[in-house]
């Protein structure tokens, strides 16, 4: 669609328009796909502020316009003002003189055999990570202190050819990501190499999301039964609220500390979240075959596997896997990898870990 931009009065093409545009999502996110959303829109408005008019970006090859990687919150779920401020963003490279970093170019998304999950050993197996959790040592964060976790990920961005209606589905390569936290969530740090300015953006904030801090985590409950009623009073909307619920609780074992004495009943209550299943086999970003925890997102059609380790029961990692295709997405393709590197205490923001902190 092409407009002359000296006629103001030339009406919009809207057949055309609504061809270009991808068909409406649901408006609500889940909390930790919001978080991501928010963080990437940050890290672009950083970027948008250092960068000459008319940069380019670098990417995968493609039939449409080269763009940045967008993280899955921001494919299948995107609010409509979030749409919005997303169109007026502007993303760059680097260039002389700044510290912006270009982002590196993406690689196609892996492919693996869908297991199927199963129920059978569902009440075991949450038995026995939940005792594995609780037999582990978590060091509580003190005043002044910021939970530090470093993480490797890789998130899916799509590719669409306008014109053929063809899409390419394309990752993110495997990158270091470190995030800190501090407990009552109102101060924070990113740093995640190529995907935001050199050192990183802040995450501080003056009306923080009192629900899945710290300090949040450490008044909850200890019964599973209460504890997941609580986990539920955090979500809202028409979305599936289980799948809600085990995204939460997701992305508080992705990216936060679950308190001594709560761990048990996290991964209980997850037990009782309707939809939850087993997969026998589900590798981490690192090849390791381990047992995980899952759902399918009846939406989107993904299923999100929490990867543990098959003796010590010691969570590795998460990976999102296609199961039933959606926009365009086959059956079999890993649209997200992560795997916890480092979770620790640390003193200040921006510090990382060394002799004598508490690591998790």
């Amino acid at each position: 669609m092409i407009r002359n931009p000296w006629r103001h009065n030339e009406p919009l093409d809207h057949a055309e328009l609504a061809r270009l545009l991808p068909p409406p999502a649901d408006p609500r996110l889940a909390a930790d796909r919001q978080d991501l959303l928010e963080e990437y829109l940050m890290s672009e408005i950083h970027q948008s502020d250092r960068a000459p008019a008319g940069a380019a970006t670098t990417g995968a090859p493609a039939a449409s316009p080269a763009r940045r990687p967008l993280r899955r919150a921001v494919l299948f779920a995107t609010p409509v003002a979030a749409a919005a401020a997303l169109a007026a963003v502007v993303s760059v490279g680097g260039s002389p003189g700044t510290d912006t970093v270009a982002a590196p170019a993406l690689v196609k998304a892996p492919v693996v055999q869908i297991e199927e999950g199963s129920t059978v050993q569902l009440a075991s197996t949450v038995r026995e990570i939940a005792a594995a959790a609780t037999a582990r040592t978590t060091p509580q964060p003190g005043p002044g202190q910021f939970i530090y976790i470093k993480s490797r990920v890789s998130f899916m961005s799509t590719r669409n050819n306008v014109d053929t209606g063809e899409s390419t589905t394309w990752v993110q390569p495997l990158h270091d990501r470190e995030v800190w936290k501090s407990p009552d969530g109102t101060k924070g740090w990113l740093d995640e190499p190529g995907y935001q300015d050199k050192g990183g953006i802040t995450l501080d904030n003056n009306e923080p999301r009192k629900q899945l801090t710290y300090a949040w985590l450490a008044a909850q409950p200890t019964d599973p039964d209460a504890l997941l009623k609580s986990v539920y009073a955090t979500v809202s909307g028409d979305r599936d609220h289980d799948q809600q619920a085990f995204n939460e609780i997701g992305s508080v074992i992705r990216e936060q500390l679950v308190p001594a004495g709560l761990a048990a009943a996290l991964y209980e209550a997850v037990g009782r979240i309707p939809g939850v299943v087993v997969v026998e086999h589900a590798q981490d970003v690192s090849g390791r075959d381990g047992i995980a925890l899952a759902r399918l997102d009846p939406q989107t059609g993904e299923r999100s596997e929490w990867i543990f380790d098959r003796e010590s029961h010691q969570y590795l990692g998460s990976r999102g896997v296609q199961v039933r295709e959606f926009n365009g997405v086959k059956p079999g393709t890993v649209v997200e990898r992560t795997t916890i590197v480092t979770r620790a205490i640390v003193d200040a923001k921006n510090q990382r870990p060394g002799a004598g902190q508490a690591t998790v």
